[in-house]
């Protein structure tokens, strides 16, 4: 299954997992934003967290959503603003 077709299918317990662990502002970004995902892509989130939240909720959500969704799962916190992966994702990002 291609991960924009698990993301759909998932989208309301995808956002629900999101609440969970106090998430800010959640993006797709990646071949998934761009409608380019093929069988076998994995479904790159970039996110931040409230400041209560512990960082290890970054590694928490990306099992929680590749157990949930079936597919590789790959969660990002934003970088320095200006770098060139910052760039990258802010051309494609989309909301969940």
């Amino acid at each position: 299954m291609r991960p924009s077709e698990a993301l759909e299918r998932h989208r309301d317990e995808v956002l629900r997992i999101l609440k969970e662990f106090r998430v800010i502002n959640p993006r797709i970004f990646g071949s998934v934003a761009r409608g380019e995902d093929v069988e076998g892509s994995d479904l790159d989130i970039i996110l931040e967290l409230e400041e209560s939240a512990s960082y290890f909720n970054v590694f928490r959500i990306e099992d929680a959503l590749t157990e949930l969704l079936g597919v590789p799962v790959d969660v990002r916190t934003p970088g320095r603003p200006g770098t060139r992966f910052a760039r990258e994702v802010e051309k494609d990002a989309m909301r969940v």
